[in-house]
């Protein structure tokens, strides 16, 4: 199976700057994508930023110019840069990893991390 460690998150003022990471380990033949979605009280959960291995990246509209994802392949790791923060940022960011366990037919995952606290404070 594949496990996601997250790190970083935690709270900060308006205007102010916060980074998070995910690394993605255990039974990883190819990863096709990670990226970050945030789910704030009562909403469901919506893509912040995703980069694929070719590096393609789409942003959600609200968090352009002001969010940065990156990623280091070989690591399988991903990071995302917040800058400008505002208080409608304030959510749980979830990190989420697509790939595939082999070559084979069924070894597509599709996996989240449990989710870090950002808060943004006016």
């Amino acid at each position: 199976q594949v496990q996601l460690e997250e790190s970083g998150g935690g709270p900060v003022q308006a205007g102010g700057s916060l980074s998070l990471s995910c690394e993605a380990s255990g039974s990883i033949y190819a990863m096709v994508a990670m990226g970050w979605y945030r789910q704030g009280p009562g909403e469901q959960r919506d893509l912040v930023a995703q980069i694929n291995r070719g590096g393609g990246i789409n942003y959600a509209d609200s968090v352009k110019g002001r969010f940065t994802i990156s990623r280091i392949n070989a690591m399988n790791t991903v990071y995302l840069q917040m800058s400008s923060l505002k208080p409608e940022d304030s959510a749980v960011y979830y990190c989420n990893a697509r790939g595939y366990h082999c070559s084979g037919y069924g070894c597509s995952f599709d996996e989240w991390g449990q989710g870090i606290q950002v808060t943004v404070s006016s």
